[in-house]
């Protein structure tokens, strides 16, 4: 009977490292706050600022620089305070992520909110920007990190990852469409019409649009942000309460039988000393460089450069419901084919369509074809870090079997270089675009300026990807070497 014993074990202890599909979803709906809040907060925050709060231009451009920077900042700064934290019987991510929903849900409430000030109104939005920014990385990386404590089978995180970053691209669709929708339904009164610069009297005229602004459609304006901060709220704590009651914190996951307590910055320097993890964060630095600068660009490619005013929002919209679609794709890819070769494959596959879009004269299929092609692109891109990373930390765990505790450092510090390279993006194309001369909301732009546009969408990020799979021929982790750790690390548990 002994030797039936000893073998029913090992398919009892296999069965209860499996994930159940409720468990996986509920785990994927945790991702859903920070894409959607996220993605309000990138389209919409600029024009709300400058047209709605009325904020100067410069002040305002010091609030999101300020945000993003001290965004990039609370990362690291989060998993420093992570690891440190203790176990509860509620785990030891899942506290983080319960007492900063609703803290969360109110700072980013403020946010849309227009206080009746006079003077103070720039400090209010830098406060509660800057606040938002914070709780909410209290939630992503706690929630990043929690990937390595629901199983201790890289399969059932692979599978796990690839619901989430499903979830996530619909909430980017879903942030986007509600706060696009509501808002949109109001029709906002138009400021620096071209048709009144024309006129021998422009300063009258701007003072009487500025007086129908404030009177007229600004304050239905304004309760309509405040009306989609409120719903976006409900579903960032809808999906709170969901992650926290469907998924189950496991310390024996990520545990070794020779784990010992190491200090926060002997690990951070251990971390950063892992040479998988240094190619990794490189490789993908340059890939989320290049699909940013494209993101943020292509809206403005559509319509000036392309002539699709009516269309962008729908292009755009395009390219969301894309990545969405073949994320379960390339999560079915990756395991038939391994996530070396997926990256090769995902990455480099827009690159003849964004040399495609600026080859061929204007043309609406094409734009919709480059779309759909840069989509399928954008989710192997969500997807592949992010189930990556946790074969890297198994790696690192078999080099340093007495190190535990620095999953958050991980997470944290790759969260923290995307975002930087979010604000590098940023700063390239506006400095681009202004050394172009671009007119603000012109009606057409010089050629300069579609000279430039055309190299932020094409140019540019085929360079950066191609750089970037260069970086990844050095990633040493294949599937044989995924194999052997998985191996080596069921023999130390």
């Amino acid at each position: 009977a002994l030797p039936g014993v000893a073998n029913a074990r090992p398919a009892l202890q296999e069965s209860r490292e499996r994930l159940s599909v409720c468990s996986k979803l509920c785990y994927a709906v945790g991702g859903a706050p920070y894409q959607i809040t996220g993605c309000a907060l990138g389209f919409f925050l600029q024009i709300y600022l400058l047209d709605v709060a009325q904020v100067d231009a410069f002040y305002a451009s010091i609030i999101l620089f300020v945000g993003r920077v001290w965004d990039a900042i609370t990362d690291p700064m989060v998993g420093f305070f992570i690891s440190k934290t203790s176990w509860t019987r509620f785990g030891r991510l899942m506290p983080w992520i319960m007492f900063s929903t609703p803290f969360a849900i109110i700072s980013y409430f403020l946010i849309w909110f227009v206080p009746d000030i006079s003077t103070g109104q720039v400090m209010w939005y830098l406060v509660f920007y800057c606040a938002f920014q914070t709780l909410v990385t209290c939630f992503h990386v706690p929630y990043s990190a929690l990937t390595m404590f629901i199983s201790r089978e890289q399969s059932e995180r692979d599978s796990a990852t690839a619901y989430r970053m499903t979830v996530e691209v619909l909430g980017t669709v879903l942030g986007t469409a509600i706060q696009g929708q509501i808002v949109g339904k109001v029709d906002t009164p138009c400021v620096g019409s071209p048709f009144f610069f024309g006129l021998t009297n422009s300063s009258v005229a701007m003072e009487e649009l500025n007086m129908t602004h404030d009177t007229g459609g600004l304050t239905d304006t304004r309760n309509a942000y405040m009306i989609a901060a409120g719903v976006i709220g409900g579903l960032y704590i809808l999906c709170a309460f969901i992650l926290v009651l469907g998924v189950r914190e496991r310390r024996e996951a990520c545990e070794l039988q020779s784990d010992e307590p190491v200090s926060f910055f002997q690990g951070l320097k251990l971390v950063m000393n892992h040479r998988p993890y240094i190619k990794l964060i490189a490789g993908f630095l340059f890939t989320s460089l290049a699909f940013m600068l494209l993101e943020g660009n292509f809206a403005l490619f559509c319509t000036y450069t392309l002539g699709f005013r009516n269309d962008f929002q729908n292009i755009l919209l395009a390219i969301m419901l894309s990545a969405t679609l073949t994320i379960p794709f390339w999560q079915w890819f990756l395991t038939r084919f391994g996530k070396k070769r997926a990256v090769y494959v995902g990455i480099s596959s827009a690159i003849p369509f964004l040399i495609l879009v600026v080859v061929l004269d204007s043309n609406l299929f094409v734009t919709y074809l480059v779309a759909v092609a840069a989509g399928i692109s954008v989710a192997a891109a969500f997807l592949l870090p992010w189930s990556m990373l946790p074969d890297v930390i198994d790696d690192f765990k078999l080099q340093h079997p007495s190190s535990h505790g620095h999953e958050a450092i991980f997470f944290s510090f790759y969260v923290f270089f995307t975002k930087f390279t979010a604000g590098v993006s940023l700063g390239i194309s506006t400095l681009s675009l202004d050394f172009a001369g671009y007119q603000t909301r012109g009606c057409s732009q010089p050629g300069q300026v579609h000279f430039t546009l055309k190299m932020l969408v094409s140019a540019v990020p085929v360079g950066l990807i191609l750089l970037s799979l260069l970086l990844f021929k050095l990633y040493p982790i294949d599937e044989e070497k995924r194999s052997k750790n998985k191996k080596a690390l069921q023999d130390l548990r």
